[in-house]
Formats: C-alpha cells, sequence, structure tokens
C-alpha cells in the first residue's frame, strides 16, 4: 500500500470514529470514552502525516509506534464501547475489522523499518571518500 493510499485510509478512519463519538449518548460515561477515543483514533492519521517527514530512520520508526500504540488504545475503547451496547454490533464492526487492519498493517510496517540496516557514521565516512576517489 503506497504511503498515499494509508493515509487516506487513516484518514477516513478517524472520520468514523468523528462521526461515531457525535452520535455518542450524552451522559457522562460516553462522554469520558468519546473524548478519549477521539483522541487516540485521530492521531493515527495525524502522526502518520508527521512520520513521512520524519528527520531520521529512528523518528520514523518512532512516530509509527505511536500510531500503533494509538490504534490499540482505540481498539480498547472500542471494545468498551461494544460491552455498553451504546451502538449495535453491525455499526462497530466495521469499524472494529478496520482498525485489525489498521493494526496489522502498522505491526509489519514497524517490524520492516526495523530490520532494515542502518548505516553508521563511520560507514558513511566511508562510503563518501570512495565516492570521491
Amino acid at each position: 500500500m503506497s504511503p498515499k493510499a494509508l493515509e487516506e485510509r487513516l484518514i477516513e478512519f478517524a472520520s468514523r470514529i468523528i462521526d461515531m463519538v457525535e452520535a455518542h449518548p450524552k451522559t457522562a460515561a460516553p462522554k469520558h470514552l468519546g473524548g478519549q477515543i477521539l483522541r487516540s483514533g485521530t492521531s493515527p492519521a495525524l502522526n502518520y502525516g508527521e512520520a513521512q517527514a520524519a528527520e531520521s530512520k529512528d523518528d520514523f520508526l518512532h512516530k509509527m509506534k505511536i500510531c500503533l500504540k494509538e490504534l490499540r488504545e482505540t481498539l480498547v475503547c472500542l471494545r468498551l464501547i461494544a460491552k455498553r451496547n451504546w451502538f449495535a454490533v453491525s455499526k462497530l464492526e466495521p469499524i472494529i475489522s478496520e482498525n485489525n487492519q489498521l493494526v496489522s498493517i502498522f505491526v509489519a510496517s514497524a517490524k520492516t523499518a526495523s530490520r532494515k540496516p542502518r548505516l553508521t557514521p563511520s560507514i558513511k565516512n566511508h562510503q563518501s571518500c570512495n565516492l570521491q576517489s
């Protein structure tokens, strides 16, 4: 999946979370959990945008892991919302499914990014010397 396609998917997911929060019951517990899932469910799209402008491989990996943590938090919130029966299962299942798919994507991406070898400063300097000779 291209970075642009993943970003669009995350934006769509965030939009669905926003719609769900806006339709929550307006009592204390749903308002509290709604605020929590609003933050965690929209965060992956924002952090993925930051990851695309990462200053280093470590910075990129850190931001990808933040996306993953936020998606996992969102999943727990979704499970709690389902347990409370605030929405029909038919409305929650597609969001939970998308959340699970996004978690899988970020797990795989983080593994791939962490496996790629890093160039140490001495190797970089050595390669520069070879290019100049």
